[in-house]
């Protein structure tokens, strides 16, 4: 009542006149010139709306909702009213009717190292981006490599609609505990198998389009590669081998070293590697990278006179390298924002392709510079 008083003083002292629409939530003004005032005391429910435009709350429900038969007309209607209150959804009620809890769950890997950081927080930077922009959450768990305490959380309390897994692992039990619960879910990486959701950069084709430009100033390059349980390194094997074989080139099985995991690992393939006159290094990745470089200025070898030397996976460590080095680069923002995107689009029931794969770029930076000097 005292909002209509202030009303009538303002009419009242001013000459104007007003048409009140009122509601036990909503006072609205509207001046005949045009210009529209809204006065509202505390949030509008959806039997708010019905009871100021007389129809029942189901017919207001499915305005809302765009859902069920209802007239086009009465459809216009309720909606420009609810836009006119400020009308906002209860998530919460939204949630329980649809039986969703609009969030995406995220397990990220427990044991990950910290070269590794950057790629996860730029991915999940991506994930959290595209779940904002078509309103959901994002819910993050850490689980160690055979463990599956996180995402058992997620699921057994229903906290999440779909759950995106950012590492791929081969005999994952991630992956068949998801099969099992029949939960939606994308994998970030590649998966043998193809039924499953999969978002992942082009690694072989990469992989092979880098080392075949390689092997014209490498004549006898060496692959360091880590764990072969991660699915990447095997697709990342397979590029250098057919790069190397599109060259009319005979890989050298004595020059793959797998498995190279901790830094002394990495050192023995690197002082292997020189014993054999390898005259090039290619490194599945940018941990391994930065242990091979570290070993090569300790030995004391010089880069690029001695020995040239590439990464299959670029970071900010190696953009701050002297000489720069040659590497592939990915961008996994892109990764986590193409995933959430299948997801949710999969969660919707809409169709989506069982593999997306994006793209990369080959930078060619001073470590495999030409200089007319190979060890043969």
């Amino acid at each position: 009542m005292l909002l209509t008083v202030k009303l009538w003083k303002l009419t009242k002292n001013t000459g104007e006149c007003y048409d009140f629409n009122r509601t036990t939530d909503c006072v609205k003004a509207v001046r005949y010139s045009g210009v529209e005032m809204e006065l509202r005391r505390k949030k509008v429910t959806i039997e708010d709306i019905a009871n100021a435009l007389g129809c029942s709350k189901t017919t207001v429900s499915r305005a809302l909702s765009g859902k069920g038969r209802i007239g086009e007309n009465t459809r216009e209607q309720i909606l420009n009213y609810a836009k006119s209150c400020g009308y906002k959804p209860n998530a919460a009620a939204k949630a329980l009717a649809e039986k969703r809890s609009f969030n995406v769950g995220v397990v990220l890997p427990g044991d990950s190292e910290l070269m590794e950081i950057p790629f996860f927080q730029s991915c999940l930077l991506g994930i959290y981006e595209r779940a904002s922009g078509r309103n959901h959450d994002v819910l993050v768990v850490m689980d160690r490599q055979g463990q599956i305490d996180g995402l058992q959380r997620i699921a057994e309390k229903e906290k999440a609609d779909g759950v995106i897994l950012t590492r791929s692992v081969l005999g994952d039990p991630h992956v068949a505990y998801l099969l099992e619960k029949q939960m939606p879910f994308v994998v970030i990486g590649s998966c043998e198998d193809r039924s499953i959701l999969q978002v992942d950069n082009h690694h072989v084709e990469a992989c092979r389009e880098i080392t075949a430009y390689l092997t014209q100033s490498m004549k006898k390059p060496a692959l360091i590669g880590g764990s072969e349980d991660y699915v990447v390194n095997r697709r990342r094997l397979r590029g250098f081998t057919e790069g190397i074989e599109s060259q009319r080139r005979k890989v050298r099985m004595d020059l793959i070293y797998q498995n190279c995991i901790t830094r002394t690992q990495v050192e023995e393939a690197v002082r292997s590697a020189l014993e054999k006159q390898a005259d090039g290094i290619v490194c599945m990745d940018d941990k391994i990278c930065g242990y091979a470089l570290h070993c090569l200025d300790t030995l004391h070898v010089r880069i690029p006179r001695d020995i040239r030397v590439a990464s299959f996976y670029s970071s900010p460590y190696l953009d701050n390298c002297a000489p720069g080095i040659t590497s592939l680069k990915f961008h996994p923002k892109e990764l986590g924002s193409a995933a959430c995107q299948v997801l949710l689009d999969r969660i919707e029931g809409k169709n989506v392709p069982e593999r997306t794969l994006l793209g990369y770029e080959i930078v060619i930076k001073d470590s495999t510079k030409m200089t007319g000097v190979y060890r043969r």
